[in-house]
């Protein structure tokens, strides 16, 4: 990570807490280079390298629940946006706005019985208590 990002990056991070029990932890940019590091590469947490210096996939995993809690990561994101929107190098007519939270359409052709219950029509069925 270049010293340009790390300068945005670095004042969204909240600090290392005063009274933290354990070892001298690894810093805030190694570990944050090792988050992508786990994503790009799709390895488990686990099997981080220890030699690249990011500490181990239990201290990435746990700075990350940390910053999430304390809304750095959102923070994060809003800067991130802003920079690429001011460089132009966002394609909005990509973009989808909360998209994760549009309902689908119930029924519709595609819809229909289920293999496990063959003769549903697809809804619930009335159970008959004869």
């Amino acid at each position: 990570m270049d010293d340009e990002l790390w300068a945005l990056i670095e004042p969204l991070l909240p600090p290392w807490p005063e009274r933290s029990p354990g070892p001298r932890p690894v810093s805030d940019r190694l570990c944050l280079q090792g988050i992508p590091f786990v994503l790009c590469n799709d390895v488990a947490w686990q099997l981080l390298p220890l030699q690249r210096g990011f500490g181990s996939g239990q201290t990435c995993w746990r700075r990350l629940d940390r910053w999430q809690k304390a809304g750095a990561i959102d923070r994060l994101h809003r800067v991130m946006f802003a920079e690429l929107n001011a460089a132009g190098e966002l394609d909005w007519s990509r973009a989808c706005v909360d998209g994760s939270h549009i309902r689908a359409k119930k029924g519709g052709a595609d819809t229909g019985p289920t293999p496990v219950r063959r003769r549903s029509t697809g809804g619930r069925q009335a159970v008959s208590t004869i």
